[in-house]
């Protein structure tokens, strides 16, 4: 394994605390080249979630349907991706499966950034899967990646009426041997969901069009019909790059392949 500490990027940085927490627990010869294997032993990732708050919502019919075209959206985009389709459980819970860990973090921000300003919790699941797997219907499959995934939303929804607890709107479970990958993970999710918190709706609205186009500036400025300062402006008073920098380190080691080294 190549050591990462030659590098400079914050990704780097993390990839090798996560290195070093593992080292602490494992003294074998081959621990180092070990980690990523063992993290991404699971094939499957789970992700379940639902809208916070969904009956205080005025129009729930309206909501509910174009919550329909974003998960249709997404199950366009990222067909690859994708082992069982994102679809409505229960009127405001959703749920999906995928084959690949490649964009979860990409998949999970942009339903948010379209349902803004409906806000929505996510649990994910890395594990495996003991039943068939029906593409257009994720609720006959079963299997411990969903069954971790609906154990961060209950965690979420718990968290939220402890005054001590840190709060987040999306959390990972792998397996009980990854407690404390698990735990860097979601300390990095819970700083990102205090940031989101603070966003304005005109932040939200610059972030998600800046995002849909291809994070440039100068696009998103003529489809807001705005100036680019301005664009600039709301994305460094929103810490709109610490943010991305934050979700982009979990999306990076959650993308690592099976047994692949660390580069």
């Amino acid at each position: 394994m190549n050591n990462v500490r030659n590098g400079t990027s914050c990704t780097d940085e993390f990839k090798q605390q996560i290195i070093d927490l593992w080292l602490l627990y494992d003294t074998s010869p081959e621990r180092g080249d070990k980690l990523f294997f063992f993290y991404f032993y699971d094939k499957y990732v789970a992700i379940i979630g639902d809208i916070v708050d969904s009956k205080k919502i005025d129009d729930r019919k309206v909501i509910q349907q174009k919550f329909k075209k974003v998960l249709a959206d997404i199950n366009v985009k990222y067909s690859e991706d994708i082992a069982s389709k994102f679809t409505i459980t229960l009127g405001d819970g959703f749920q999906g499966l995928l084959k690949s860990r490649k964009n979860i973090m990409k998949i999970i921000c942009e339903i948010e950034m379209a349902m803004t300003p409906i806000e929505l919790r996510f649990g994910i699941g890395i594990g495996n899967i003991s039943t068939d797997i029906n593409l257009d219907n994720s609720s006959e499959i079963d299997g411990s990646a969903y069954h971790r995934a609906r154990k961060m939303i209950k965690e979420i929804e718990s968290k939220k009426f402890q005054y001590t607890e840190r709060h987040s709107s999306i959390m990972i479970c792998s397996e009980e041997n990854n407690i404390e990958i698990d735990e860097l993970l979601n300390s990095i999710l819970s700083v990102c969901t205090a940031l989101k918190s603070k966003w304005t709706d005109r932040q939200k609205e610059i972030i998600y069009a800046y995002l849909s186009n291809d994070e440039n500036q100068y696009k998103t400025a003529d489809i807001l019909n705005i100036g680019q300062p301005s664009v600039n402006k709301a994305l460094s008073k929103a810490r709109f790059y610490s943010y991305k920098s934050a979700i982009d380190t979990v999306d990076s080691f959650l993308s690592k392949e099976r047994g692949e080294p660390n580069d």
